[in-house]
């Protein structure tokens, strides 16, 4: 397939799995010669190993008291000291009576450990729109989750671009918010949403202008709406990728694809249309890059595709 002057493979591949159950995106970093994987089903696990072949040591993640939880760990990133910043979805119980919905936001994590314990930051992103306990999608009465985080190429801001699940229907899709790199170890406040063509917006409230809009809202049992979003630099196309789920048309979230869009940088305004790239499979998608110290977050031209934890396929991109 073709994807505006790009050409995507998906090849099928000896069946690779990661190595604790997964709900989310996972995140990996490489850290003193080793990968390490996050995987989460609301109780986030640490793997690590010589490659993403080569995964073991599965470990439950560790956290100071008083962290929120259920909790996701989506998105990691390690500086040069060893000091490992995340970033996490949880799901508040209790928002609905005599239901099970939720109102996911966003919160923020340092580890000086290699990962296998983490301090709470505190949350940065977090919906400014009232719930709605009569949202018929099965999960989420709204909030803002289901998220990736990526560091510009001039290490100004982390970009996060995330699933926005309540409001009115123009704000809900997939919006992005940034934070300067500088305020990684005091996030709480440091994020802005991209709002009507600027980040203009406090993240925690704060309004989006979403750059995939849904085109049935999440109240309604016929959600029709992008979500979820993974994305990675490539080094063969030079480009990011954005891989994306897409639930449409019943409650509980079916999942009608799974579609790619190519930017040339991180801005809200450059992204393509998506374009399907999978069917009948489930939720999170995602890449390992297979060169040298890649990872979810830089890919070149050959990588692992994983969805839902399980890679059946190598997705391959030429320019």
């Amino acid at each position: 397939m073709s994807l505006k002057a790009q050409t995507i493979q998906i090849l099928p591949a000896p069946e690779v799995k990661f190595p604790s159950v997964t709900d989310s995106n996972s995140p990996a970093i490489w850290k003193g010669g080793q990968l390490i994987l996050f995987n989460a089903m609301g109780t986030p696990f640490r793997s690590h190993g010589s490659d993403q072949f080569n995964l073991g040591g599965t470990t439950q993640v560790n956290f100071g008291p008083g962290q929120p939880t259920p909790l996701w760990i989506e998105a990691a990133w390690v500086d040069s000291d060893g000091t490992i910043f995340a970033w996490y979805h949880h799901e508040p119980p209790g928002l609905c009576p005599g239901t099970s919905l939720t109102a996911p936001k966003i919160g923020a994590l340092i580890s000086h450990d290699g990962g296998l314990s983490f301090q709470d930051l505190g949350f940065v992103l977090v919906s400014g729109e009232p719930i709605n306990c009569k949202a018929e999608n099965g999960y989420f009465a709204g909030g803002n989750g289901d998220f990736d985080v990526l560091l510009d190429g001039s290490k100004t801001y982390f970009y996060f671009f995330f699933s926005n699940y309540g409001g009115d229907l123009a704000s809900q899709g997939v919006a992005v918010a940034r934070m300067p790199f500088a305020s990684r170890s005091s996030p709480v406040g440091a994020l802005t949403k991209y709002y009507k063509n600027g980040f203009t917006e406090p993240g925690l409230g704060g309004k989006v202008t979403p750059i995939y809009p849904a085109k049935v809202g999440w109240a309604s049992a016929q959600v029709d709406a992008f979500w979820g979003p993974s994305i990675h630099w490539n080094t063969a196309l030079k480009k990011y990728v954005m891989l994306l789920n897409h639930a449409c048309c019943g409650p509980y979230w079916p999942q009608e694809g799974v579609y790619m869009s190519i930017s040339p940088d991180l801005a809200p305004s450059h992204w393509q249309a998506p374009t399907k790239i999978l069917s009948g499979v489930g939720w999170y998608p995602q890449v390992l890059g297979e060169g040298a110290n890649q990872t979810d977050r830089r890919a070149g031209a050959r990588s692992r595709l994983y969805v839902y934890g399980d890679s059946k396929w190598e997705l391959v991109v030429s320019p």
